[in-house]
Parts: structure tokens; C-alpha cells; sequence
């Protein structure tokens, strides 16, 4: 075999490998968190004219089921055609799903949080262009014998309107899996615990967990700002 034809044979080999090392290495780093969904949200003061601002869940997460820990993305968008100006991000945690970090964020006091939930952080957002969209990495954990619900309010900086909010809306299985390594959870979806016995429910409370997605989301729409559940515990934004 010439050189020249081994060397081009050798080139051929290392180019489709090179390629075979992309396709395996985008597939493993691909999010597997699925595309963004707007379900469970609702816009409730009315925006400034130009300006529609909206926010995004992945359609799914998974939780590690020895450490109950998982990653969501919360996205915040403006779909108008005007800059939205200065507004906050709030990513807050119900029942079984505690937020413990939002990259870039502040934490809400525990006196400050809405009513029912267990912790939240606020994101300050100087200026959203039109058309633009800012991501947030959120540390949460997920204990699966209870149901859990995460909701995100997009707010004036001061808190006084909600412009948007989604949620409180449910992560959940119908299919738990207490024997995996992880469980796959979909957004909109109510959690069905696995009890101490591995296929025992344990009573988590009907009432409670059906209100913040039923009645007070009803209450949500009919009395503007932030709804029933925000009471009157407006978080207030933390100055740097």
C-alpha cells in the first residue's frame, strides 16, 4: 500500500471517529429535562403595552431516589415587542419539592414566602429585551412520599404586580419506582407517594394538596395580583 493511500485511509479513519466522539458526546450531554412547557400558567395583571411575559418547566425531571436531589431549569421569557424593563423571577417550593438554590439568585426570607410553601428565591432581572429569554439552574430536592409542586410568578420589581405566573403546578409520577436509582417525574402530573411498605399511599391529604391547583388558582384569576396563596406575604427583593 503507497503512503499517500495509507495516509488518506488513516485521515478517513480518525475523521469518522472524530464524528462518531460528537454524536456520542452531544447524546450524553443532551438535556434530558425534555422542551419547556408554559403548562399551569396564566397571566393576571395586565403587562405593560408591548411586553408579554411568560415562563417555562422542563416537561420532566428526574430525582435521585437515595438523596431526593434534582435539577429543573426555570426559563422566563418576553414574547412581545417591547423590553419588559426592570422585573424579578420568583421560583418558590410546595409540599414534597424544596428549592435549595437558583444560580444567581436570593434567597426570600422564610417570613416572606407565600402561604404553603417552604422556600423560594427571588431572580432581579434588569431588563428583558423583546423577544429574549433568561434561564435559571435550580437545586432542588424532591421527597417522594409526599405530592410536590413549584411555582414561578414573574413580578415588578417591587412585587406590587404579576405579570405572569405559573403554577403552583405538580411534578409527579404515577408510577413510582422506590427500587431505582432515580424516578422520572413529568410536569402537571399529581405525585403518587409510595409509602413505608414500598406500595402503601400514605395519606398526604386530599384537600391540601388539591387546593393551590384548583381553588386557589380559581382565586388567582378572579382577585389579580399574585392570588389567595400569596396572602399577604409579598416577598421582598433583596438589595445586593
Amino acid at each position: 500500500m503507497s503512503s499517500r493511500r495509507a495516509t488518506t485511509i488513516a485521515g478517513s479513519l480518525v475523521t469518522a471517529s472524530f464524528s462518531a466522539v460528537l454524536i456520542l458526546s452531544g447524546t450524553a450531554g443532551a438535556d434530558d429535562q425534555g422542551p419547556g412547557s408554559s403548562k399551569g400558567g396564566k397571566a393576571v395583571d395586565e403587562a405593560p403595552a408591548g411586553v408579554k411575559l411568560t415562563t417555562l418547566l422542563p416537561e420532566k425531571i428526574s430525582v435521585d431516589n437515595s438523596s431526593q436531589e434534582t435539577d429543573v431549569t426555570a426559563t422566563v421569557k418576553n414574547e412581545g415587542t417591547k423590553d419588559s424593563g426592570e422585573i424579578r423571577l420568583l421560583v418558590v417550593g410546595f409540599d414534597g419539592l424544596t428549592v435549595k438554590n437558583v444560580q444567581g439568585c436570593s434567597p426570600i426570607d422564610e417570613k416572606d414566602l407565600p402561604e404553603g410553601s417552604n422556600s423560594g428565591f427571588s431572580c432581579p432581572i434588569d431588563n428583558l429585551a423583546a423577544g429574549k429569554s433568561e434561564s435559571y439552574a435550580v437545586d432542588a430536592t424532591f421527597d417522594l412520599g409526599k405530592t410536590g409542586k413549584i411555582c414561578l410568578p414573574v413580578q415588578t420589581s417591587d412585587g406590587k404586580k404579576t405579570f405572569w405566573q405559573q403554577g403552583p403546578v405538580p411534578f409527579g409520577t404515577t408510577n413510582p419506582s422506590p427500587n431505582a436509582p432515580a424516578t422520572p417525574l413529568l410536569l402537571g402530573t399529581d405525585n403518587k407517594p409510595v409509602g413505608p411498605g414500598g406500595d402503601e399511599l400514605p395519606n398526604t391529604g386530599f384537600e391540601r394538596d388539591v387546593l393551590p391547583l384548583g381553588a386557589a388558582g380559581t382565586a388567582l384569576l378572579a382577585v389579580g395580583a399574585a392570588g389567595l396563596w400569596w396572602s399577604q406575604r409579598r416577598p421582598r427583593q433583596r438589595e445586593n
